[in-house]
């Protein structure tokens, strides 16, 4: 494999995959191996090509290092294949990280993807009337786009006010002091997707 040595592998490193273990799966079987077969080939206990089959353990990098050399093909290719592979993941209510604001009537469930938090980030908000978020510029260039579903919000972007009613998004730069209220009787439901590297504005 390009730019990796052994040596660099072998350090303990665990890849961590849902679907890693149906792709070694597949390509064993297309090379008509049993799992006897490649365990003598690569060097890797049967018990345990069997176990990463069936997903029961997150393999090092050397066990897919010595697997993908048996199976004919790059580590890169297995791990890609691994991570192209559809997959469906629930998050219970109760796991979900949320923050509150100052004034503990506004609350943001944070329903985005952790590994895309550098660039997007995606929240369920919820408030009370005259609930408040008061949040400090993002980088430069940073978007939100604010969908209200019920109530009304209020969105202060540097002196500039704008509201939205349900079925109405205001789109502003976050790149500078930004606050978002409730306004109105009925408490606010909203969605907020922040994007943390658009495109700069002027």
């Amino acid at each position: 494999m390009a730019g990796r040595g052994r040596a660099e592998i072998e350090n303990g490193a665990q890849v961590v995959s849902g679907q890693l273990g149906k792709t070694i799966q597949r390509l064993r079987k297309a090379y008509n191996l049993s799992l006897s077969e490649l365990a003598e080939q690569s060097g890797v206990a049967k018990s345990i090509i069997s176990q990463i089959e069936r997903n029961e353990t997150n393999p090092t990098l050397a066990t897919i290092w010595r697997l993908s050399q048996a199976l004919d093909v790059s580590i890169e290719r297995v791990l890609a294949s691994a991570d192209e592979e559809p997959f469906v993941e629930k998050l219970a209510r109760r796991d979900t990280p949320y923050i509150v604001s100052d004034d503990g009537k506004m609350r943001l469930s944070i329903i985005g993807w952790i590994k895309t938090v550098e660039w997007l980030q995606w929240y369920d908000v919820s408030a009370e009337p005259g609930g408040s978020l008061e949040s400090e510029g993002h980088q430069r260039g940073a978007l939100e786009c604010l969908s209200v579903l019920a109530g009304e919000a209020e969105v202060d972007v540097a002196g500039i006010i704008e509201t939205a009613k349900a079925g109405e998004t205001l789109r502003y730069r976050c790149d500078r002091p930004h606050t978002i209220r409730a306004i109105g009787a009925e408490n606010l439901h909203a969605t907020m997707v922040c994007i943390m590297k658009a495109a700069v504005m002027d």
